[in-house]
């Protein structure tokens, strides 16, 4: 499967920086090796971050933290997000469960992640969720047939 990728635009790099500077502010310290950042831009370009609260009975991601800010914000449309984590560990891709609510919730966002190649953007979430199943209020879960999910 071949994932269409791009290179990184001053946008996608303002929001890496925006996400950094969230995670470096709010660590957990050394010893806060999960801590993550996240940030996420509106289609109107403004920018909305969030950390995670982890805890070992588990705890929101980062990502799922920015989309709440973003939503209590007014923000519907959402363009890019990505993740970062502290003491230096650079863009991290979102986890399973992110996927999934980023997907039926946001279906077309671009997710900035790490390759071999360096980060890259331009990654559709769709296109990372291979055989994905859409969630809606209306119709619960079905298998996705390219058509826009419903909001849930």
């Amino acid at each position: 499967m071949q994932i269409p990728t791009h290179e990184l635009t001053a946008d996608d790099l303002e929001l890496i920086e925006y996400a950094r500077a969230i995670v470096e502010a709010n660590t957990d310290g050394e010893a806060g090796v999960h801590t993550m950042g996240a940030a996420v831009r509106g289609a109107d370009g403004t920018m909305y971050g969030g950390i995670n609260l982890y805890h070992f009975t588990g705890g929101p991601c980062a990502e799922l933290v920015a989309l709440g800010n973003a939503r209590a914000s007014g923000a519907r449309e959402l363009s890019t997000i990505v993740a970062v984590g502290n003491l230096g560990r650079g863009v991290v891709g979102p986890c399973g469960r992110d996927r999934q609510v980023l997907f039926d919730y946001h279906p077309g966002i671009r997710v900035l992640l790490p390759t071999a190649r360096g980060v890259v953007a331009g990654v559709q979430i769709k296109d990372l969720m291979p055989f994905v199943t859409a969630w809606s209020l209306e119709e619960g879960s079905k298998t996705y047939d390219g058509e826009q999910p419903g909001t849930p």
